[in-house]
């Protein structure tokens, strides 16, 4: 019997699938789409066309993705980060690429109408978004779509973080928001994957996803030594070691970005939900 393609990652429906699926699905039609680009600060993806439907993730600004549908001022789309598909608000999207030269290193920070921190900002953007320097500067950077941002708070493209756990760790505090991937509300896996993705780790979005897909398995039995950065899997959920006994992740329990020791919360997680940690993976080498 063949395993059904996962929604989340394939562009199909019964009315619909993306060309590169003929044969694989059966739909009523196909289309090749087009391809967009996130202009608003962030766009929330869903689950159903409709503002009140689960939150699956979060496109940020400068981000690709390809449109396959678009009705009522929704956008069926899949993204070129990490290949997730769902519904996003047409409004945030443009049909003019422009192509980005830097990401933001920073939290979050503010997009400007003038090289002036004292006047009201245009946006404010999030750690990993895409922009396009028209010029650098020592204070300001301008950006090819007009505005100023901090130039401290932007790398070029293709510079990373020497260590995803100390980005990770920037995060504490952060409330904690089913399928947020943004320093404003976050989740365990979105966690895992802007942290990662600052130090040059290309890792999918959902924890599911990265227990099968992110570095490579790690050998672990109940009292074995883990290794900062290794990431520790329960069912649906994932956190990132910081020594030998601590951990950071996002969670329900705490609603925010939390540091605890490892056992603690195995222990907590298990009365709780009955779960306990299944496996262990480990990132390769800062790119």
């Amino acid at each position: 019997m063949t395993t059904p393609l996962d929604p989340r990652r394939h562009v199909y429906r019964a009315d619909l699938a993306a060309e590169h699926l003929r044969g694989r699905v059966e739909a009523a039609r196909y289309v090749t789409g087009k391809r967009r680009q996130v202009v608003a600060d962030a766009l929330p993806l869903r689950r159903a066309p409709r503002f009140d439907a689960t939150l699956d993730t979060e496109a940020l600004h400068g981000e690709t993705l390809t449109v396959y549908d678009e009705r009522e001022g929704w956008a069926w789309v899949q993204l070129a980060e990490d290949g997730y598909v769902g519904y996003i608000p047409s409004e945030g999207l443009a049909t003019a690429m422009v192509e980005p030269t830097h990401r933001i290193t920073a939290l979050r920070t503010y997009v400007f109408p003038e090289p002036d921190s004292k006047v009201p900002p245009l946006a404010m953007l999030s750690l990993n978004a895409r922009i396009a320097v028209a010029a650098p500067g020592d204070r300001f950077a301008r950006l090819a779509t007009g505005g100023f941002v901090y130039a401290s708070h932007t790398a070029p493209l293709g510079s990373f973080a020497d260590d995803f756990v100390a980005v990770a760790e920037t995060f504490a505090g952060t409330p904690y928001l089913w399928g947020g991937r943004t320093s404003v509300g976050l989740d365990c896996s979105g966690l895992v994957q802007l942290a990662a993705g600052a130090a040059g780790h290309a890792v999918p979005r959902d924890a599911d996803m990265q227990e099968a897909e992110a570095g490579h398995p790690v050998e672990w039995s109940e009292g074995v030594a883990l290794s900062r950065g290794d990431l520790v899997f329960w069912e649906g959920h994932v956190g990132i070691m910081t020594s030998p006994e601590d951990f950071i992740h996002a969670n329900a329990h705490h609603l925010a970005v939390q540091t605890e020791p490892l056992k603690e919360a195995a222990a907590r997680i298990e009365t709780a939900a009955g779960l306990k940690i299944r496996s262990v993976r480990r990132l390769p080498p800062a790119a």
